[in-house]
């Protein structure tokens, strides 16, 4: 229901907008009007210090009036714009498509246009502005130890260093990939392989890399499992050529190998490969109980022959003992002393009978010996 007046006092923080029969008139400043009787008119006190909005009207319909373009901001943002609206330095809110106003006095009223036509945010923009446009852009970050790599429906535009990265949501597709720049590792674990004379055996293999052309890499679907294959078929050609016994005697050398061709293969990856080698073989239950056999039969033949090495030399030694005793009596003469104090310190007592003393005794006794 439409109530009509013909006075009213208009405060010195609102304005007044004169409307007759419906339709506006003019804008009322602070103080008292009045208006004829039975004129039909109608005031809306604005209060100056909130957005000018006039219920059910369109602002199109008020921008005619000079004299109330004087009061007012007035901010046309177009389709592909955000414009952040300050209020005393403080950022309130984020204006979108459409015509916006704002009273001047009272309020100090500033703006930031933002086109979404660059689809990245300035850096400029604060954490405030950045809270209050949250939800209008994406966040890519890139780590310290990470390189980017930007695309915008699906076509590179550029590398990224380390540091967060924001774009506006748009019908244009953004997408941040990332590649790691650190020293990776290549895992291959329990690959069952056949020798050349037919034994099955489990290898556990490593190799180390980094990226040189991280873009070139990003190109390759399945980059990592790639890589695997690839170290997967060269292991399998090395030991598919070696037979056992030659494999596990040379296994330091497969690291050596596999580098070198893998060396062969980087520029296509896009990495240098920095080293290779070999865990583990791990060898089937009864291979390891026939070469533990074999390893225990050649262990007892080596000490078999160590053993008859050594009767040799004894041998021999006693024989060039027996050959100076038979031409140097004194020697034997020692070498009998020798083994008669050895007697007599595993003897706890020695009865001799008969005339003459304990060192006469024994002399008969050896020299008796000897002549016998």
């Amino acid at each position: 229901m439409t109530t009509y007046i013909n006075k009213i006092t208009i405060q010195n923080d609102q304005r007044g907008l004169l409307f007759k029969d419906g339709s506006y008139v003019k804008l009322l400043g602070p103080g008292k009007h009045r208006f004829p009787l039975f004129s039909k008119t109608t005031v809306t006190v604005m209060d100056i210090t909130k957005p000018f909005m006039v219920p059910g009207k369109e602002l199109a319909l008020f921008l005619h009036d000079d004299k109330l373009l004087e009061e007012l901001h007035v901010v046309d943002v177009a389709d592909d714009e955000y414009v952040l609206h300050y209020e005393d330095g403080r950022c309130g809110s984020v204006l979108k498509a459409g015509k916006h106003a704002y009273w001047k006095s009272a309020i100090k009223h500033t703006f930031n246009r933002l086109s979404t036509r660059s689809l990245e945010l300035p850096a400029s923009l604060n954490a405030a502005d950045l809270m209050k446009l949250n939800g209008l852009y994406h966040t890519f970050e890139v780590a310290g130890h990470e390189k980017g790599f930007l695309f915008y429906d699906n076509m590179l535009q550029r590398e990224l260093g380390p540091g967060k990265y924001r774009f506006w949501r748009t019908p244009v597709s953004v997408v941040m990939q990332t590649m790691d720049m650190r020293r990776q590792q290549l895992d291959l674990i329990g690959q069952e392989m056949m020798t050349e004379d037919k034994v099955t055996l489990r290898l556990n293999f490593v190799s180390q890399y980094v990226l040189h052309n991280p873009l070139k890499a990003l190109q390759i679907k399945g980059f990592e499992e790639q890589l695997y294959i690839q170290l997967q078929l060269i292991l399998r050609e090395y030991v598919g050529t070696m037979k056992l016994d030659e494999l596990l005697r040379t296994k330091q050398e497969i690291g050596a190998f596999v580098l070198e061709r893998l060396a062969a293969r980087s520029g296509e990856y896009g990495v240098s490969f920095l080293n290779a080698g070999v865990k583990d073989i791990i060898l089937p239950g009864e291979v390891k109980d026939i070469m533990n056999t074999v390893l225990l039969a050649e262990k007892k033949a080596q000490a078999n022959l160590i053993t008859r090495r050594e009767e040799t030399a004894s041998t021999r030694s006693l024989l060039n003992t027996a050959k100076l005793m038979d031409e140097n009596a004194t020697l034997y003469r020692l070498k009998e002393l020798e083994f008669l104090e050895k007697i007599c310190d595993n003897v706890g007592s020695v009865s001799l009978t008969g005339g003459g003393n304990l060192v006469e005794q024994l002399n008969q006794l050896l020299g008796g010996k000897r002549s016998g």
